[in-house]
């Protein structure tokens, strides 16, 4: 028996891979991408994180929780409104961010217990 991480020989099943194919161009996979790899940053994961926690905070709140100047707070949330991570709301000289909606959360929650199992099964 091979050690190796991939097959010994050459075979795929046409039939599933032309389905699965089809079903890939269904499918706006970029902007899912583009989604993870906005929360891949770990300013951002934290402020993700931190909106979990409490559900709307002011940008001078996020800064101060990540650690960053406001300028730093303020472009990590401009690229997280841009992917439709966070929403915000003006209330005279304040902006208060929030997520955009549950799933953004759910996102968060599931990443975080899938690392604890990881973490569990190594």
């Amino acid at each position: 028996m091979s050690t190796k991480d991939t097959c010994d020989i050459y075979c795929y099943d046409e039939e599933k891979v032309n389905r699965i194919q089809g079903e890939l161009e269904k499918e706006d996979l970029s902007s899912v991408s583009q989604l993870f790899k906005a929360l891949a940053d770990e300013n951002r994961a934290k402020i993700s994180y931190a909106l979990c926690q409490d559900g709307e905070l002011c940008v001078c709140d996020i800064a101060n929780i990540i650690g960053s100047s406001i300028a730093t707070a303020s472009h990590h949330l401009r690229t997280l409104r841009k992917q439709g991570i966070v929403k915000y709301r003006k209330e005279g000289k304040l902006a208060f961010y929030s997520l955009d909606d549950e799933h953004i959360k759910q996102l968060i929650v599931i990443a975080l217990v899938h690392k604890k199992e990881v973490k569990e099964h190594v």
